[in-house]
């Protein structure tokens, strides 16, 4: 029971990954202020650490 527990919230967290990775895809893929490069660079950073550079890209954005 406890393995499945575990599971359960591994298969939640990746879920979370996924849709958080995906949202900010979407955001920088939109935003035409970007260069090319800045545009993949912003992407790559998303498949790593979704939520760290979500608030990274936000941040940098209400500065400009």
């Amino acid at each position: 029971m406890t393995e499945l527990i575990i599971y359960a919230v591994i298969f939640a967290l990746l879920i979370g990954h996924c849709l958080l990775a995906g949202k900010m895809y979407r955001t920088v893929h939109q935003d035409s202020t970007l260069s090319f490069h800045e545009k993949n660079d912003w992407k790559l950073k998303a498949l790593l650490f979704p939520g760290y550079f979500w608030f990274q890209y936000k941040k940098g954005k209400a500065q400009s």
